[in-house]
């Protein structure tokens, strides 16, 4: 398992889903987070909430930025570097807009509640209406902020709705603890028709 450490911390600009998730978890937890980028999100929560923070990503480039952040990484695909925690390692898992980039979803959501007591999970909602919108005038894949890829280079490959992902909850019993939602740029909304209203959704959930 190459677990790897790298030197100081370095700044970064705001992201209000970050924010969000970070006031999900509480202090001093052992967080693990699944495609962690450049490591900005486990920086914070180490440094702002003393959290123990392992992150995985099988980036090259992104690995060595969670180098320079100080972050402890393990540099590999998601479901392989999980595999090497043992049941209940972890209080958080946390995987930020990444669960439609999976080839597994539901593996991935089943091995966070193995490893962890609880899972947040944050992911753009293709029933956002800016979405629906370009599908049916245009007749093409949208393509915006949140979906920014054509349909050729797109890492998406299990794009879900928020009504798709409450499903998925109810189908494997877990226990929605937080639902948050956010519409583009940066602007959080209440749960009123968050199926059409939310570009991005965040998701607290844990085994009943």
């Amino acid at each position: 398992m190459r677990l790897l450490r790298g030197g100081p911390p370095r700044e970064t600009k705001r992201r209000l889903d970050y924010e969000l998730i970070q006031d999900l978890v509480p202090e001093g937890c052992r967080v693990l987070d699944l495609g962690c980028g450049d490591g900005e999100l486990l920086e914070a929560l180490c440094e702002r909430k003393q959290c123990q923070g392992y992150g995985i990503e099988i980036n090259d480039y992104l690995v060595t930025q969670c180098l320079r952040r100080g972050v402890a990484v393990y540099h590999g695909d998601m479901l392989e570097g999980i595999g090497h925690f043992r049941d209940g390692a972890f209080d958080v898992v946390v995987l930020s807009q990444t669960l439609q980039q999976s080839a597994d979803p539901l593996r991935v959501v089943r091995e966070m509640l193995r490893v962890g007591s609880r899972a947040i999970i944050s992911f753009p909602n293709f029933g956002y209406w800016r979405t629906r919108l370009q599908l049916l005038i245009g007749g093409r894949m949208p393509r915006h902020d949140l979906l920014p890829y054509t349909w050729y280079n797109t890492p998406n490959v299990h794009l879900c709705t928020v009504a798709d992902f409450r499903d998925l909850c109810h189908d494997e019993g877990l226990v929605r603890v937080t639902e948050v939602f956010l519409t583009p740029p940066d602007r959080r909304i209440g749960d009123f028709l968050a199926n059409w209203r939310a570009g991005l959704a965040i998701f607290e959930v844990c085994r009943a």
